[in-house]
């Protein structure tokens, strides 16, 4: 999974191992539960900063109580590497806030 340019195969999406997120019309898609809508505002903001820093950007929804997310490479029609690399860092947000997936 190392050509950011190459749409991944449904067994290489989930190869990678990618807990809470979950294949949806050639995209990848999960719901963290913030309980507080401060919670999830400061989420918002971390994965903006993440994604600017990647140039590429989720699709993101911020409501009481939760926060959406979408990813996928629009430019292949699929998810690549960049997906997968950007939802591990946006997981990874999640953990340090004390905020899992909703399953």
């Amino acid at each position: 999974m190392t050509d950011p340019q190459r749409k991944l195969s449904t067994a290489e999406i989930a190869a990678a191992g990618l807990t809470g997120w979950r294949l949806t019309d050639q995209a990848l898609a999960a719901t963290f539960r913030t309980r507080k809508f401060s919670t999830g505002l400061e989420l918002v903001n971390r994965i903006g900063a993440s994604a600017e820093e990647a140039n590429h950007h989720p699709d993101l929804t911020l409501t009481y109580p939760e926060v959406g997310v979408t990813i996928s490479s629009h430019d292949v029609g699929g998810i690549t590497s960049r997906d997968i690399d950007l939802a591990r860092t946006i997981s990874g947000h999640a953990a340090d806030l004390g905020i899992a997936a909703v399953e």
